[in-house]
């Protein structure tokens, strides 16, 4: 009985070698063939789309306006006409009625229209008789006319028989008509007095009546013009109330 004993428990011993010795060499195959197998990638979640952010308009509204010049236009300004020349020594232009809600808000463009500027285009040190427009930031306080104003006229409005040109334009067109309305550019001249008065603060030298007025189809001598129902327009939007300016210059300035 102690022989049969010994020998079921050698045999038992030796089972159990065989399966532990046959238990980890299964184990290391398997960890063999996992590092031989090629890693698949996971599926990622999408990731959120970033928070979109509304882009200002450029220039607060205004192209082609620099900063420096956008820097000159009155807080309390909500009316604005920008006349941007095609070019420094160019006539041709193009007037944009602007408006906006507040102080500081971007413009809004309202409506544009052809215009023209001085013969020899823009200057930031006009004299008399150069046949240059002034560049720069002017109030616009005064409006007159040969005509009576237009409904809805705001601004103190001058009708008088004196607003007829005398002689032609710069090319020797007509100017019939070109001062049947206007509005005085606050340019070396006397606010709050008829667009007629004489008044030269700075001097006889840098010229002076620079008017918006209607256009005669040509070039001007430093006003500028555009069509007739524009300046119908321009007479029954503007409001002492808003501040209202012209911004002139060539593209860029």
């Amino acid at each position: 009985m102690a022989l049969v004993a010994a020998a079921l428990g050698l045999l038992t011993f030796g089972a159990g070698w065989v399966y532990t010795a046959q238990h980890q060499d299964a184990s290391a195959s398997a960890a063999a063939d996992a590092k031989a197998r090629p890693a698949v990638a996971r599926p990622q979640a999408p990731q959120a789309a970033p928070p979109r952010v509304a882009r200002r308009a450029p220039r607060q509204g205004l192209p082609g306006v620099s900063d420096r010049t956008r820097a000159r236009i009155p807080a309390a300004s909500r009316q604005l006409i920008l006349v941007a020349g095609k070019a420094r020594h160019s006539s041709e232009s193009t007037a944009t009625l602007y408006t906006r809600p507040a102080a500081g808000a971007d413009w809004i463009r309202a409506e544009s229209w052809p215009a023209r500027n001085g013969a020899k285009g823009w200057s930031t040190k006009r004299t008399y008789g150069d046949l240059t427009s002034p560049q720069g930031v002017f109030a616009l306080t005064d409006a007159g006319g040969l005509l009576p104003k237009p409904p809805g006229t705001k601004l103190p409005y001058d009708q008088d028989e004196s607003f007829v040109p005398s002689g032609s334009g710069v090319n020797g067109e007509p100017l019939d008509g070109v001062f049947d309305y206007v509005v005085a550019i606050d340019f070396n001249r006397k606010p709050g007095v008829s667009p007629l008065d004489p008044t030269q603060p700075d001097g006889r030298d840098k010229g002076g009546y620079i008017w918006l007025h209607v256009d005669h189809d040509g070039p001007s001598r430093g006003c500028v013009g555009i069509p007739k129902e524009a300046m119908k327009k321009i007479l029954a939007t503007l409001d002492p109330a808003a501040k209202p300016v012209i911004v002139m210059g060539p593209q860029g300035f």
